[in-house]
């Protein structure tokens, strides 16, 4: 008799999501994304909520008053009024009115928690969300699966709150990315930093993945969560409430979480803060990022990065901010390895000589989902006392797996050996070896005698066999970085003529 095949069964947010997708109808991801993130943090906070309200029930005896605003807040949690309640909303799903009650309840939560100010969406009662849809939604996210799992509800719904921003950063595409690093890119920089305790910093924090890595981390290798502080800036507002509703739903302080329009670079939140670590993703050879009004700030203490190319001032921005003994892991375009317009060799130079480069990776192509420019990770310490002189080169382009037609990622083994390479160099363990075609230690002499080039495969060479070798992908592969440099190429000449023009107009 032949077996019955075993069905395994879908992880749950997989089955929230597709169920959730579904009810999205003819709604765009990029506004629906509001609808579902904000539902799934207003059941988060009814949870944590009404456990401590039950608490209180219970200990009315003894002087507990469950209404009592000051007896939530001792204990970090939110006070949710009677009308914002989960329970009110499910009991009034299936009213017509179900979305005005929504955005109402929001508004409430609001004003009796300062933090949230201004941070959640009130986009339930526009006319293209259907009130039968809004009630089903409801229902799939406070439903009996939900309710029963084993772990605790609250880092369940974390968890699903998080797995819900990627999929949606998938759905939108290349807008999507602006808000979202991919997972596996996060965790990699969070697991070769390794930030126990101190200041965490990303001036550029998007949705605030960095500080959920960091939080987790510490909390799989027994550290304690309220000996990391974090600290993040956004000038993008939808984005920064995205971010702020991340924290709030990890339990992580999002006090320190700044939002201006100008930027970390125009108007720096931070100023005065000092990291033990930096973690960022800053936009990609940004050109508008206002560097004629910022000349002669005293961040470029290794040159004045080009008006046209945001890359090295991004670089000094993290190392104005490092504590003396602060580490910074970020990611860049790969240009930023090899270019000299506008005085950028001059500026890598610098950081080489003055030995601050600890360990570049190239990465795999495809792992971001809002453009196809080529990425690389740079790691950079203020103060080495081991490996001084040296910096670590690991050439990661052939790891990570298509998850789609379009987007690649690093597997957790891969995130492991790369992360583990890096441990073994820096604490100069025997165990490190340099890997043909994956990692090499190389001399700062060496890197100065190839001109200052950070490119990973001009030290790491290539593999003994070659055996698997994909012609097909390496091709395309190499296509995309030769049209991506011919674009980038084409950029710096407009604005090198709009500059000219700018020129002759004002002699």
């Amino acid at each position: 008799m032949a077996k019955k095949k075993e069905v395994v069964e879908e992880p749950l947010e997989k089955q929230l999501w597709k169920a959730a997708d579904k009810l999205r109808k003819n709604i765009d991801a990029a506004e629906y994304k509001h609808v579902v993130l904000g539902l799934i943090f207003l059941r988060y906070i009814s949870v944590s909520f009404e456990q401590l309200y039950d608490q209180l029930v219970a200990q009315q005896a003894d002087g507990a008053d469950p209404e009592d605003r000051e007896e939530y807040a001792a204990e970090n949690v939110f006070y949710v009024p009677a009308n914002a309640r989960w329970s009110y909303l499910t009991d009034n799903a299936k009213n017509p009115q179900i979305g005005k009650f929504i955005d109402d309840a929001m508004d409430e939560i609001e004003r009796e928690n300062k933090s949230l100010k201004g941070v959640l969406p009130k986009v339930f009662s526009r006319p293209n969300l259907d009130p039968t849809s809004l009630g089903e939604l409801i229902d799939l996210i406070g439903n009996s699966t939900l309710q029963n799992t084993s772990t605790k509800s609250a880092d369940l719904l974390g968890h699903v709150f998080e797995y819900f921003l990627g999929e949606f950063a998938l759905a939108e595409g290349k807008k999507g990315g602006q808000f979202y690093t991919p997972r596996s890119v996060v965790e990699l920089l969070v697991n070769m930093l390794e930030p126990y305790e101190g200041r965490v910093l990303d001036p550029c924090c998007g949705s605030g993945g960095m500080f959920v890595q960091s939080e987790k981390f510490v909390k799989e290798h027994q550290g304690r969560i309220e000996n990391i502080s974090v600290y993040g800036q956004e000038s993008n507002q939808t984005t920064w409430r995205l971010c702020k509703m991340n924290l709030a739903i990890r339990g992580i302080d999002a006090s320190q979480m700044k939002w201006n329009t100008e930027g970390s670079f125009l108007n720096d939140a931070h100023r005065d803060v000092k990291a033990d670590y930096v973690l960022a993703n800053p936009p990609f050879n940004d050109s508008d990022w206002s560097g004629d009004q910022l000349r002669n700030d005293a961040r470029w203490q290794y040159g004045v990065p080009p008006a046209g190319n945001a890359n090295f001032a991004w670089i000094q921005h993290f190392i104005y901010h490092l504590a003396p003994n602060g580490q910074a892991g970020f990611v860049l375009a790969k240009g930023s390895l090899t270019s000299k317009t506008g005085g950028e060799g001059d500026i890598r130079k610098a950081l080489i000589d003055k030995g601050l480069i600890a360990c570049i990776v190239n990465l795999p192509a495809k792992l971001f989902l809002n453009t196809q420019i080529p990425a690389c990770l740079w790691f950079v310490t203020r103060n080495r006392s081991k490996r001084a002189g040296e910096i670590l080169f690991i050439d990661a382009r052939n790891k990570g797996h298509l998850i789609n037609r379009r987007t690649r990622e690093l597997s957790e083994d891969d995130i492991q050996e790369i992360a583990r390479t890096y441990h073994l160099w820096k604490s100069e363990s025997s165990d490190y070896q340099d890997v043909a075609g994956f990692c090499a230690s190389v001399s700062v002499s060496r890197v100065a005698e190839l001109d200052y080039v950070l490119t990973p495969g001009r030290y790491v060479g290539l593999p003994e066999e070659e055996d698997d070798f994909n012609f097909a992908e390496r091709f395309t592969a190499l296509k995309t970085e030769f049209e991506e440099q011919l674009k980038e190429e084409e950029r710096l000449n407009k604005v090198i003529l709009e500059n000219l023009g700018k020129i002759k107009i004002n002699g």
